[in-house]
């Protein structure tokens, strides 16, 4: 039996760790003011169901169980939860070369600003840091989770506090803005269809909780402990994202703020009004190390749940290589392609920033189907709960199974929302026409959903040993 060794504080700093990002603040200042009632709406119909729904779902595994695979298997069946684990997989993929353009954004910033611009830069920097990555992985040369967890920390608190105190500061020396902080400039005019595009780079900015609430059984009264850990980390992220991302619009203008160097302009216009230019190095270190570590702490993860999947049945046994170190070889390949072929967005669209955002719009899309999942497997277990007591000592949500019901449809609004504004682009983005924009996000969905369906397909003809398969599985459930 594990040992409930969290408390609250625990709680609150994994849930920091696996939602709170800067490097998204971006996105997200290119709305100004608007964006403080897009994460509010965003924090009501989506981080805290899907905090709520996910740690209900945890506390209700058996025990050494857990992640989206077994959630939805349970609720939907098997090639439902293979789906789920497929779209978790799969919109980290997407993610990988966004976080890359941004970690390679604040490179060309340090050596050469002009580097930002330039898309055989962006695309060589991303082919070479995630290969080489890749290669490190697959030799058993993964830096060890202190360290990645020490490059994550390092990468988002320090610039985060400091992009906050510095804005803080600019507002209170009365320094010129760019946008209207006055308290009615902060409710946007809802009616604009424009406006609700804010919403994609706020929800991306939420996504991931579902780590955190994994550990809820190593929680002491999770009961008790989850709702509180849950409230003060949604805090905590909402006032960061918010205070982050208006730091960055009240200097920078929409037409100047690049999408992967953004956070640099930022720190470059503080600095030079408050005479420290002489840090823009060492934030740009961070950044990069932050990255960097966080792209090693996230690419084996989500691939050995994919592998996991995969070993019920899914897929063909070439598909399962492991090599010496036990690394998933064949799908560790096969990812690494994959992040190569989706850089020639690079080249299809107009703009560098309409690149990176497809990108982030695709992942956030992708990651919305997992979720609206997530969301219907815990109305449907909660609803099947009423037969039994398979809920009775872990986390519940107030309210049974019409609290549940209610947090979940919360939740799937919000995902059905934003995967359908995510067919629109951002009018301040050179993104070229709106059919020309959503014909690649419709293939991109397509081209990333394919496999999935036919895999869930093929299912029984790859489950030759169906016991077998499953006892080694049992081994591997802590991928």
């Amino acid at each position: 039996m594990s040992l409930k060794t969290l408390g609250v504080m625990s709680l609150v700093l994994i849930t920091i760790g696996s939602v709170d990002s800067i490097r998204n603040l971006p996105a997200t200042a290119l709305f100004g003011s608007n964006i403080v009632a897009f994460f509010i709406l965003g924090a009501l119909f989506f981080l805290i169901p899907s905090g709520m729904i996910s740690a209900e779902l945890a506390s209700a595994a058996h025990e050494g169980e857990g992640g989206i695979y077994r959630w939805v298997r349970e609720a939907l069946g098997p090639r439902w939860g293979f789906v789920a684990i497929w779209y978790q997989w799969i919109e980290n993929v997407v993610y990988y070369p966004a976080l890359l353009s941004f970690v390679a954004g604040t490179v060309a910033y340090l050596f050469c600003p002009a580097w930002a611009e330039s898309r055989i830069f962006l695309m060589l920097f991303i082919l070479a840091a995630f290969w080489i990555i890749t290669f490190l992985n697959l030799f058993g040369m993964k830096a060890s989770g202190f360290f990645a967890n020490l490059c994550s920390l390092f990468g988002l608190v320090l610039p985060m506090a400091m992009i906050i105190a510095t804005g803080i500061i600019w507002v209170w020396k009365g320094q010129p803005m760019h946008v209207d902080l006055h308290p009615r400039a902060l409710i946007p005019s809802f009616s604009h269809p424009d406006l609700w595009v804010t919403l994609t780079g706020v929800m991306l900015s939420m996504c991931g909780i579902e780590i955190a609430t994994i550990h809820v059984r190593e929680t002491k009264n999770p009961k008790t402990a989850f709702p509180r850990a849950l409230a003060i980390a949604t805090a905590f992220i909402l006032i960061t994202l918010v205070l982050g991302s208006l730091s960055i619009a009240i200097v920078m203008p929409q037409s100047q703020l690049s999408l992967i160097a953004g956070i640099m302009q930022a720190f470059n216009v503080f600095f030079s009004d408050y005479h420290v230019h002489w840090l823009m190095p060492m934030i740009g270190g961070a950044l990069i190390i932050g990255g960097l570590g966080g792209l090693n702490n996230w690419l084996i993860a989500p691939t050995r749940g994919l592998h996991y999947a995969g070993r019920q049945g899914h897929f063909p046994q070439w598909l399962l290589k492991e090599n010496y170190y036990g690394a998933p070889v064949s799908l560790l390949l096969i990812q690494a392609a994959i992040v190569t072929c989706t850089l020639v967005i690079f080249i299809l669209l107009p703009s560098i920033n309409a690149s990176y955002w497809y990108l982030n719009v695709l992942a956030a899309q992708l990651y919305m189907f997992m979720y609206i999942l997530m969301f219907i497997a815990g109305i449907v277990l909660k609803i099947r709960s009423r037969k039994n007591n398979s809920l009775i000592n872990g986390y519940q949500i107030p309210g049974g199974a019409w609290g549940t019901g209610v947090v979940g449809v919360m939740g799937i609004i919000g995902s059905v929302v934003t995967i359908l504004i995510g067919f629109l682009p951002p009018s301040n983005i050179n993104a070229g026409s709106i059919v020309h924009y959503a014909v690649m996000i419709s293939l991109g969905l397509i081209f990333m959903s394919l496999p999935a369906v036919w895999l869930a397909k093929t299912r029984n003809k790859y489950k030759k040993h169906p016991e077998k398969l499953e006892k080694n599985s049992e081994k591997n459930s802590n991928a």
